[in-house]
């Protein structure tokens, strides 16, 4: 049996990516040791999808190492490597709050631990694809210089200009605030390009925006859309943090992105990079996504305004998807904002009614 790995199996991103290539007859090969747990707490814990994803998959199973532990990483990859196929390194420190507090940590898991991976990868299984969820940070606040206009409920770029149909892979990296985040997952972003264009690797590099679902663990510093909801159905109060709540972001359904990742498994590239997002498909302010998750709650959200925005954060970030629709042109999306919102909301319901 084909075998798929997926680091950060149990978070948003890799427990739908688990699901869809489980459902279509891989054996499923999870490494996930719950960090998200020491980054947000307990309540961000993910170890509740493990127990999901072990009882809906037959052919799920489970690791709980460290990607930075070289010898583990080594040792696995030596046992499993003629099965595999393909890779998915979905595991991160995903805050760029969180990174400023404990830098060193951050880029040992971001950057040195998808150097582990790399290196076991090319010794062990170097025909398998390499798939890294990167992120927009790598662009640091470039985006924060396009053309922009302040309407009512949001910012939004100027009609005819450069990116007004969404930032696309040529935007510089260079001469930006990335914070410490983007800059981790920048040197992840370019390590796995390298290991593409210097070794043979068949890898891609998806630069995502906010990622969504209802299988994410949102809390206040990662996962805004799904602690916003969150926040309107349980009560809790919510801090907007500059830009007068008019910041704009494309939401990519988590699903809809392990399809893109299907499609590239199914015709891998070399050293390939995608910006990935929801483009002009999905996209909102905050004060627009607030509006959303009041209509779907029936509830007033409890919050407050500081001024001061984020260190590096986008007043403005629309991805361009045009260059994965060019090499896969048969993905499509299955999400729209109103679906996503609804199932952000029957999550959050159930998963907070089960804990009364």
């Amino acid at each position: 049996m084909k075998s798929i790995v997926i680091t950060g199996s149990t978070g948003l991103v890799g427990a739908d990516t688990a699901r869809l290539f489980g459902s279509r007859g891989f054996k499923v090969l999870g490494i996930d040791n719950d960090m998200r747990r020491r980054f947000f707490g307990d309540e961000a814990s993910t170890i509740w999808q493990r127990k999901v994803l072990e009882e809906a998959l037959p052919d799920y199973r489970h690791f709980d190492f460290d990607i930075r532990d070289q010898e583990a990483v080594g040792a696995f990859f030596e046992a499993n490597g003629r099965e595999i196929v393909a890779i998915v390194h979905a595991a991160a420190q995903p805050s760029h709050d969180w990174a400023a507090r404990d830098p060193i940590m951050d880029f040992s898991v971001n950057a040195n631990g998808t150097l582990t991976l790399l290196e076991s990868v090319r010794r062990h299984c170097p025909a398998a694809a390499f798939l890294f969820m990167s992120t927009n940070k790598v662009y640091g606040d470039a985006p924060n210089r396009l053309p922009l206009v302040e309407l009512d409920t949001r910012w939004e770029i100027e009609s005819g200009t450069e990116f007004a149909g969404g930032i696309d892979e040529s935007m510089s990296i260079d001469q930006s605030t990335h914070s410490l985040f983007g800059v981790s997952k920048a040197a992840g972003d370019l390590l796995v390009q390298e290991y593409g264009r210097y070794f043979g690797l068949q890898t891609g590099v998806f630069r995502g925006g906010c990622l969504t679902g209802g299988g994410h663990s949102g809390t206040e510093m990662h996962g805004f859309l799904s602690y916003l909801m969150r926040c309107c159905v349980d009560g809790r109060p919510y801090t907007i943090y500059g830009y007068q709540g008019k910041q704009v972001r494309d939401n990519l359904h988590a699903s809809d992105l392990a399809e893109m990742f299907w499609h590239f498994v199914q015709q891998p590239r070399v050293g390939a990079v995608y910006n990935v997002g929801g483009s002009r498909h999905v996209d909102c302010s905050m004060l627009e996504a607030i509006a959303l998750c009041e209509a779907a709650s029936g509830k007033n959200l409890n919050y407050s305004y500081d001024d001061q925005n984020r260190e590096g954060d986008h007043i403005w970030y629309v991805s361009n998807i045009g260059r994965f629709r060019a090499d896969f042109p048969d993905w499509e999306f299955a999400y729209d904002s109103t679906r996503i919102i609804e199932e952000l909301h029957a999550s959050w319901w159930e998963r907070l009614d089960a804990r009364k």
